[in-house]
């Protein structure tokens, strides 16, 4: 796989111009919170966030970005060494993404009997997603944030009452797409069961359901998790949050009163809010 310069010269730590990056590349790792936006008049410039961690999110999403660790040496004679192969395979090691459930979930992993139900403290990780099957009374639920999808049990009595105020079965299966690839949106296309996306409430975060989930999913297998009170959580959010994220995602819209009238309380209270800030806090 060649590297890009302009990819190359991010992960140096330099300041590249925007047309230098490819729109989705750039819309991806400006909602991933990657890159710094450096505005220059009516054009803008950006630096990596923490150029290592922009490296180890291009690795966890593609394995041939491997490259990355070995380029620097300038020898196929050093890549092999290191990494077994002088022409990388374009295959990562461990496709897949994690399950979690606060209940017993009696799933398939290649037609046998897979029980999701791990202990506390502790979450599966399903790599042959291919064959891997639910029951079709459960509903999915996609969480952005690690910390959240950590402590579902923690949350259960958060995601119980809004499963039943929307009509929704109350069976859940948790899944996360970390690390970043497009593995568990294939494997939610393949099967027919209801997603409920759990993210931050700002514009970044409705703009990862819209074009990541929803438009391959339909509005009407897909939903977004707007809890009763995000109008009063929204007043003490993050103003420098909403502002980072306004130039590039100020015009989104969805096509669902709820999501739009979510849209149109972040833009009100020129705010955004994290999930974490419904995990229940010991007292």
């Amino acid at each position: 796989m060649a590297i890009s310069t302009s990819m190359k010269a991010l992960i140096a730590g330099e300041q590249i111009a925007g047309s230098k990056l490819s729109r989705k590349l750039r819309d991806e790792l400006l909602a991933e919170g990657m890159l710094l936006v450096i505005p220059h008049g009516s054009k803008q410039s950006y630096r990596a966030r923490d150029p290592e961690a922009l490296k180890r999110f291009l690795i966890d999403k593609d394995e041939s970005y491997r490259i990355l660790e070995t380029v620097s040496s300038g020898s196929r004679a050093s890549m092999a060494a290191e990494t077994g192969n002088s022409k990388l395979v374009m295959v990562r090691s461990c496709p897949g993404f994690p399950v979690n459930s606060y209940e017993p979930i009696e799933c398939f992993l290649d037609g046998e009997p897979f029980m999701v139900h791990p202990q506390n403290g502790s979450f599966l990780f399903v790599a042959d997603w291919k064959q891997f099957t639910i029951p079709e009374n459960v509903v999915v639920i996609g969480v952005e944030n690690m910390e959240n999808f950590r402590m579902i049990r923690e949350q259960r009595r958060f995601f119980e009452e809004y499963l039943q105020a929307h009509g929704l079965a109350n069976r859940v299966l948790f899944v996360s797409r970390y690390p970043q690839s497009t593995d568990l949106r294939k494997w939610l296309c393949t099967i027919p069961n209801h997603y409920l996306h759990f993210g931050d409430f700002d514009l970044a975060g409705i703009n990862i359901f819209l074009f990541d989930f929803q438009q391959y999913l339909g509005k009407e297998r897909s939903s977004y998790l707007i809890p009763d009170d995000i109008e009063s959580r929204l007043k003490i959010g993050s103003r420098k949050r909403y502002d980072t994220q306004y130039d590039r995602f100020k015009d989104i819209k969805a096509d669902t009163y709820e999501l739009q009238r979510l849209i149109y309380l972040i833009h009100r209270e020129r705010k955004g809010y994290d999930q974490e800030g419904y995990i229940p806090q010991c007292t």
